[in-house]
């Protein structure tokens, strides 16, 4: 059976991160790898968090399945964290969320639905996007297009591009949307920009799917929620993808969410049955543990204070290293403003130099970066910036 089947490359990103761990260099720098890192390298657990599994272990008496849908006290902290308990209120049965494997996962059981309902159009995604939405959409049948959204010779988003591409697709079809902290380019779209999409969506009848990964991370939990709140408040009809990873630091244990907002609560409660009965047919049981830790956490204040401390402390760190590289390569040299990697958010941005240089970069000085030039933010230190700096610059003034 297998005698036939040839081995596929490996993923760009994980694949380079395996080069990086195989480069014996001492002074390499992994600037690829898609996780937060401390000032040490080390992807660290949040103290809330911890506190929080071991009050979670210390409480259990079963390992039984949780219910389909999930966790019910994460489902409802989360579904407050993200859309904010006015909102929540407000919508009420039009609003149903699904406890799913990771951010990944409810990419998926969000395709999954749009496939259970016939759905024959389009996905428009930005271009670019998140390399892995391809893949996620695209193997549960879905047809995927892009619109333009980051301008290489802006270094940032091209908006009025962006708004005629989404004024030109037609009516029914789903769109894309990031959050906030868009990967991989680290260029949001602004409050006032975001009011003029949901516009466009509202009146062209396009539904929003909108991948959140990052709350919490670019400028704030409630700001970086302005997108989905406004969707949700305006649309009948939106979809929402939500991951904890990065802002709970849950990696490991695939923990998120699929959201559903409809136009009745009929329409809602059969759309959640769908993703349900997806949910069985592909792992049957989302996951508990990171759920578990997520509701237990935000159902206690003080824990929940707490990791609201730390999260403000880890994006305080990388806005502090962003601008610093932005600062020390004007600075270093005069060919490129670097202005841009200042005003980005989140955890990656372009860094706009060419893919030879990129290339260089890995092979002389064993710095590794994406070729579409996206680097980890906290993939940056107060020790190796000033090295970053250095050889970034000698790099593109040859």
């Amino acid at each position: 059976m297998f005698q036939n089947i040839e081995n596929l490359p490996a993923d760009p990103i994980l694949g380079l991160n395996q080069t990086f761990q195989q480069d014996a260099n001492p002074e390499k720098i992994n600037l690829s790898v898609g996780v937060y890192q401390n000032a040490q390298g080390h992807t660290p657990i949040f103290s809330a968090v911890k506190k929080a599994e071991q009050q979670l272990i210390d409480s259990q008496l079963t390992k039984t399945y949780a219910p389909q849908a999930g966790d019910p006290s994460f489902l409802a902290n989360i579904s407050k964290l993200l859309v904010g308990n006015e909102l929540v209120s407000a919508l009420g049965d039009r609003l149903a969320a699904v406890m799913t494997p990771g951010g990944c996962g409810a990419l998926r059981m969000g395709a999954e639905l749009l496939v259970s309902t016939g759905f024959s159009g389009n996905v428009w995604v930005s271009d670019p996007t998140w390399a892995n939405h391809f893949p996620l959409l695209q193997s549960a049948g879905l047809s995927l297009k892009t619109y333009r959204y980051y301008d290489s010779s802006l270094n940032g988003v091209n908006f009025p591009n962006m708004l005629e591409d989404l004024e030109q697709i037609p009516s029914g079809d789903v769109v894309l949307l990031h959050g906030c902290c868009h990967n991989p380019t680290g260029a949001d779209i602004t409050a006032a920009q975001w009011d003029q999409v949901v516009e466009v969506l509202k009146a062209r009848n396009l539904v929003p799917f909108i991948d959140v990964a990052y709350q919490g991370f670019g400028q704030g939990l409630d700001e970086d929620a302005y997108g989905v709140r406004l969707a949700m408040s305006k649309l009948p009809e939106v979809l929402v993808a939500n991951s904890c990873s990065k802002n709970f630091g849950l990696y490991r244990e695939r923990t998120g969410s699929i959201m559903i907002v409809s136009a009745t609560a009929e329409q809602t409660k059969a759309a959640q049955s769908h993703v349900l009965a997806a949910a069985r047919r592909c792992y049957s049981m989302s996951p508990y543990h990171g759920g578990g830790i997520v509701g237990h956490l935000l159902s206690d204040t003080a824990l929940t204070q707490e990791w609201k401390n730390e999260l403000n402390s880890v994006r305080e760190r990388m806005n502090r290293l962003r601008l610093g590289l932005a600062e020390g390569l004007n600075q270093a040299q005069s060919k490129i403003n670097f202005d841009f990697v200042a005003n980005s958010s989140g955890m990656f941005c372009y860094l706009g130099i060419p893919k030879q240089d990129v290339l260089t970069l890995r092979s002389e000085f064993a710095i590794y970066l994406l070729e579409s030039t996206r680097i980890n933010v906290a993939g940056l230190s107060e020790e190796n910036l000033p090295v970053i700096v250095e050889r970034v610059s000698e790099v593109i003034s040859r």
